[in-house]
């Protein structure tokens, strides 16, 4: 499924614009005008890191991702030799760290079907997530220069013994101080209608204002107008 979105040679494995814009728009829905191939400072989709951790490492009962360094089209990736703990590196720049526990599973039908359920909430939680939840304590963010950054997330997984996995939202929460805020985003992973596991993704937004719905409005719009043409 990865294949077409990077390439490697020996242990480096680097991500092109194009393909890191492909992953974002073919696979994530995910329209950041950050991951566009022209993007003044682009950067590779933080899910499509996690992906590549999955295909390389399997699923863990339990794993956590943490966000260093912003990938880009420049970055050499290094994939260490499996552990506990790992940091995936660029030029000896830590850009991604990795701790898991617990069994693991190399099950290519259960590791796909995660990746895409959790790529494709991941992608959309902007403005369908995002915008909603800060409105309810009557904040948004800059439309001008939205700033949401992809700090870190986890996984917990009850159970491996299983082929597929779909998601669905969970409880999310928002607390800002200042122009500052963060976003828990929750969910659950479902296996033929049961639990079987659950995450979290923690998101960092600056530049906070007070909430206005004429211009959320334009600012939905805009990313509608903007996610149809790209996709037309």
């Amino acid at each position: 499924m990865l294949e077409p979105y990077y390439q490697q040679q020996e242990n480096i494995i680097t991500i092109t614009r194009e393909q890191g814009s492909a992953f974002a728009k073919q696979v994530a829905d995910d329209f950041n005008p950050l991951h566009d191939v022209d993007a003044k400072k682009f950067c590779v989709p933080g899910d499509l890191l996690f992906s590549l951790v999955l295909d390389h490492y399997g699923l863990s009962e339990n794993m956590e991702f943490s966000f260093v360094g912003m990938v880009d089209e420049t970055s050499e990736l290094v994939f260490p030799a499996e552990a506990e703990q790992f940091e995936v590196t660029s030029k000896e720049k830590v850009m991604l760290s990795v701790s898991r526990s617990g069994s693991n599973s190399k099950c290519s039908t259960l590791i796909d079907s995660l990746t895409r359920n959790y790529v494709e909430f991941s992608g959309t939680t902007f403005p369908h997530i995002i915008i909603p939840i800060m409105g309810e304590q009557q904040v948004m963010i800059n439309p001008a220069r939205p700033m949401v950054i992809y700090e870190s997330m986890a996984i917990h997984m009850d159970n491996l013994d299983v082929k597929e996995v779909t998601l669905e939202a969970g409880q999310h929460e928002f607390s800002y101080d200042g122009k500052r805020g963060k976003i828990n985003l929750r969910f659950n992973l479902l296996s033929e209608g049961q639990k079987v596991g659950y995450g979290e993704k923690h998101m960092l937004v600056s530049g906070i204002r007070e909430y206005c719905q004429e211009t959320v409005d334009d600012l939905i719009d805009y990313y509608n107008n903007r996610k149809s043409t790209l996709k037309a």
